[in-house]
């Protein structure tokens, strides 16, 4: 009996949309982070797809309401926020912490017509440490 090979990254979060219900809304959203900026990469994290920014977790899909949302953060650990500054030019953000917001999205339609205003947002926040 052969040993099931591991994957990681991009294999890994192939894997995990495949036959996700919410699979369309899903890759309608990896393709957006994944042009936000050069170097963006993918795996698993909180069990959930997570987009990085030089090895740093920045974005990370919520799928436990049922719905495509998406956490925008700045990393694992903590960090201050007393001179962290970021404007949210889409609208999108409902901000939990001052670096820390939600971005709840909803059929493909909705995505589809938020497209724009999403890519923009990640490209400013991939920007931002």
């Amino acid at each position: 009996m052969k040993a099931k090979k591991a994957v990681s990254g991009a294999e890994a979060v192939d894997a995990f949309i495949a036959d996700h219900p919410l699979e369309k809304e899903m890759l309608l959203v990896r393709v957006i982070l994944l042009a936000a900026a050069k170097g963006v990469s993918e795996h698993i994290k909180w069990k959930a797809p997570s987009f990085c920014l030089d090895g740093e977790d920045r974005i990370t899909f919520d799928l436990r309401k049922g719905t495509v949302n998406l956490i925008f953060h700045r990393g694992v650990k903590v960090k201050d926020t007393k001179s962290f500054s970021f404007k949210d030019k889409s609208g999108l953000v409902k901000w939990l912490a001052p670096d820390r917001g939600v971005v709840v999205l909803g059929d493909a339609k909705d995505i589809k017509v938020k497209k724009a205003a999403l890519a923009l947002l990640a490209k400013d926040w991939l920007k931002v440490i």
